[in-house]
């Protein structure tokens, strides 16, 4: 196969588009018979995601892979970037833990980093014929250039031709756009081959003025305006919603916002009914009566916990099981359930051990191996309900709480089990309460299958619908509308020329 041409999506911003226009010209080419991989060089995110073979990858990859039609690879995010502190993050490296570094010491650790990077790129390229890069930020962070493996520092090392994309939607656009160019360095400029902006509302005749301004001044074709997409819903990075979301009658659920949330993309699926009033809630907020409340995951258990408790939500929490409210801890949300927290190595803060909120009979230790796969199986509380999820996680729990499991699991089979009763290579997983109030488990990506999800509405004693969308199709949907706008809102001739089509 003839090597690959590579593209790199680069951004004027953080939360510029960069990962959806990678997803959208995936699926674009995918739908033309293209062989086309995604391919981040560093990525900073809590939401990850795991591959078949059992890797930790940014989700955004995830989700760029199922657009361009193949599995995800750890090759596709070789450096992931977890943060535990303001200062302080887990490296990921080739989908598996590989050092906790403050933030100047990963500055010179990125060196050594930048032959990995280059090796998995490569790997990539022999495999497909178009590979697209998504750069991280702006690659105007001049601070941040030296040793620099994710924007134009890996262009350059690539011989990488790049895209400029801007949101309009945020203001400022031309600013964004002839600000960056002018941050660059000559050699950086040249490889800007055009600018793509993002998130377009109202007539495109008003801007067009502005869009020939931007090609005489910069030399540069703005390759497509993308217009704002309602109701896209697809994985995010870290971004939760900015606002409430209360639409109808049909319950309430509260998610605390924790300052280290991770994997908030488990309640992505409950965003696809209409009716569920979705609450995230931040610090300084009210803790509004809910029906069911849901603690997510966490990078920092220990110091989210302690959070928790000083916006004197623990409170708030137990009132809600008095009045009989259920509760699903899931990952970090079950580990504060429990009794207690042991961090004997200092893997997510200062060494020691501290208390939890002490509803289930469970303790957590905190060790160096990362547990990652895939999971399937049953509910033990709605018999046949089939469950399927992912767990990343460091911490292992043991106590009599666990001797009621919410679900029996198979290992890391792609589909579920027999509907065998009690199957023998089925094991229990995580916890039930004896009074039926709380469940936790380890089990990522709960709500995305539509069965579980409307059994564990049903078990909160909310209105789950009988027909509803899965997450997956939600996607597929999104991804096929984003594809669109490529075909019908870009200079498609141009974007071939760059993929050397």
């Amino acid at each position: 196969m003839t090597r690959a041409r590579s593209l790199m999506i680069q951004g004027t911003t953080s939360d510029a588009g960069k990962s959806t226009v990678v997803a959208a010209l995936g699926r674009w080419l995918k739908r033309q018979g293209v062989s086309v991989a995604p391919f981040k060089p560093q990525n900073m995110a809590l939401n990850s995601a795991v591959t078949a073979a059992g890797g930790e990858i940014g989700r955004a990859q995830e989700l760029q892979a199922l657009a361009c039609g193949i599995p995800s690879h750890v090759d596709m995010n070789p450096v992931l970037l977890k943060p535990v502190t303001d200062q302080g993050a887990q490296v990921i490296v080739l989908g598996k833990v590989a050092a906790h570094l403050k933030a100047g010491a990963y500055q010179n650790y990125k060196a050594e980093l930048l032959p990995i990077v280059l090796a998995a790129h490569e790997r990539l390229a022999r495999q497909h014929r178009v590979v697209l890069v998504e750069g991280a930020g702006s690659p105007a962070e001049i601070n941040l250039r030296e040793n620099d493996i994710a924007n134009m520092g890996f262009a350059e090392a690539a011989d990488c031709p790049v895209l400029l994309v801007a949101d309009i939607d945020r203001g400022g656009v031309f600013a964004h756009l002839i600000g960056t160019l002018a941050l660059l360095a000559p050699a950086e400029r040249a490889r800007v081959k055009g600018f793509i902006i993002n998130r377009f509302r109202g007539d495109l005749t008003l801007l067009k003025p502005g869009l020939d301004w931007l090609e005489r001044e910069t030399g540069l074709p703005v390759l497509g305006v993308l217009p704002y997409l309602p109701d896209l819903t697809l994985d995010a990075e870290d971004a939760l919603p900015t606002s409430e979301r209360a639409r109808g009658s049909g319950g309430h659920i509260v998610i605390p916002a924790f300052p280290r949330i991770s994997n908030a993309t488990d309640f992505d699926a409950l965003r696809l009914l209409p009716d569920l009033n979705l609450h995230f809630i931040g610090a300084g907020q009210s803790f509004p009566a809910a029906d069911l409340i849901c603690l997510p995951g966490s990078k920092a258990v220990a110091a989210d916990l302690a959070w928790f408790r000083a916006q004197g939500w623990a409170s708030k929490l137990h009132r809600h099981l008095r009045y009989g409210g259920k509760v699903i801890g899931i990952c970090g949300g079950l580990q504060m359930l429990g009794k207690a927290l042991h961090d004997p190595l200092g893997l997510e803060g200062s060494a020691g051990s501290c208390p939890g909120l002490g509803l289930l009979d469970l303790e957590t230790t905190l060790g160096p191996h990362k547990i990652l796969r895939h999971r399937t199986g049953y509910c033990t509380w709605a018999p046949g309900v089939p469950v399927e999820g992912y767990e990343i996680h460091a911490g292992t729990s043991h106590g009599p709480a666990l001797e009621r499991p919410a679900f029996l699991l198979g290992g890391n089979a792609p589909h579920a089990p027999d509907p065998a009763p009690n199957p023998p290579h089925l094991e229990g997983e995580g916890t039930l309460s004896a009074d039926g109030q709380l469940l936790g488990t380890y089990l990522h990506g709960l709500f995305d299958h539509p069965d579980a999800r409307r059994a564990l509405l049903n078990w909160a004693g909310l209105n789950a619908p009988e027909t509803a969308p899965s997450r997956q199709e939600k996607r597929h949907n999104d991804l096929e509308r984003l594809a669109d706008l490529i075909a019908l809102h870009c200079d498609t001739h141009r974007l071939n020329a760059l993929l050397g089509r």
